[in-house]
């Protein structure tokens, strides 16, 4: 899925204390760990093919991601003024990439493995890359809760309208709507979808 410029203003840098890291740095929270891995795995996933990793490898990327939060949370202390925790997830998914592609070469010390994060964490592409697949994550966990709360033709016009740049008399007519009806679709669904991304970001920090 392409999100358009449309959305561009939906997309917030709000940053607060999270409720989720809170209940990982406890360590023992199952329930905590699961939904970290539900809301954030096809992130990271879709980093590493981005990356050129083969499907298994991103499997194995995720893995490795876990077992380093799972090392790192418990004396994790959540500190705003050090980054978001955008930037800290995408250094360690760096890092676990990074082991993965040293791994399936020659040379496998620790040193060229912290050489690879460092170039990797300098390559603008991969900012780049990242941050792009950090707005488009938030915009579909958003979605989800927007499918939930709206009809579905409203929905459907505003994925077509919206973030597929379709013609909105040729949705109306698709849909059974107006095209007024496909305006106001748009307009109070983009509304929403701002309010659940802007409070996404604020959970998480």
């Amino acid at each position: 899925m392409q999100t358009r410029g449309i959305l561009a203003g939906v997309y917030t840098q709000t940053a607060t204390h999270t409720t989720l890291l809170a209940r990982l740095s406890q360590g023992s929270d199952g329930a905590a760990w699961a939904e970290f891995h539900e809301r954030y795995g096809e992130l990271i996933r879709r980093f590493a093919r981005s990356r050129s990793m083969q499907a298994s490898d991103c499997d194995d990327i995720l893995q490795e991601v876990l077992l380093s939060l799972s090392k790192t949370m418990p004396t994790f202390r959540y500190d705003p003024t050090r980054g978001k925790f955008r930037s800290y997830l995408k250094t360690m998914v760096i890092h676990a990439i990074a082991k993965r592609m040293r791994q399936k070469s020659a040379s496998t010390s620790l040193g060229s493995i912290e050489e690879t994060t460092r170039n990797l964490g300098q390559d603008p592409n991969v900012e780049n890359e990242w941050e792009s697949e950090w707005r488009q994550h938030h915009v579909r966990t958003a979605l989800k809760v927007i499918e939930s709360e709206f009809r579905p033709a409203d929905v459907e016009a505003f994925r077509r309208y919206a973030l597929q740049d379709h013609d909105p008399g040729t949705i109306a007519k698709d849909l059974g709507l107006s095209v007024d009806s496909v305006y106001q679709a748009k307009s109070r669904i983009l509304k929403r979808l701002g309010a659940v991304i802007e409070a996404q970001i604020a959970e998480e920090g």
